[in-house]
């Protein structure tokens, strides 16, 4: 079971996120205004996959009409599918592991130009 509560920290800011659910193979985390959550679920079948979810909230101009603030959301994702057997958790961590370092060399570019729709 992960700590409680989990910490993220987004544009500097640390949000505390306190554990709001538990379940088979599954919890949520969410900061006291419930604008960030995580969950995390894993699913067992002919391969196990392991989710991993961060969901954020706010409330910003409506581009038609700029002097009303509307809700919009986005959610991110990381999805672990491995076989029963085969890999070690060693193993599995360490092609995480270096798909992360890929995707935060310099400054996090390889992320900047996936979000501009860069392939």
């Amino acid at each position: 079971m992960f700590t409680d509560p989990q910490s993220v920290t987004i544009s500097g800011s640390a949000k505390s996120l306190a554990r709001i659910s538990t379940g088979d193979n599954a919890a949520r985390y969410a900061n006291d205004d419930g604008s960030v959550l995580e969950s995390v679920q894993h699913s067992y079948g002919k391969r196990n996959r392991r989710t991993f979810r961060i969901a954020v909230s706010k409330y910003a101009a409506d581009p038609l009409f700029p002097s009303q603030n509307v809700p919009y959301s986005m959610s991110f994702y990381i999805v672990a599918d491995v076989p029963k057997v085969g890999y070690t958790v060693a193993e599995q961590k360490a092609v995480i592991d270096g798909f992360i370092t890929q995707l935060n060399a310099t400054s996090g570019a390889l992320i900047t130009k996936w979000l501009s729709g860069e392939n």
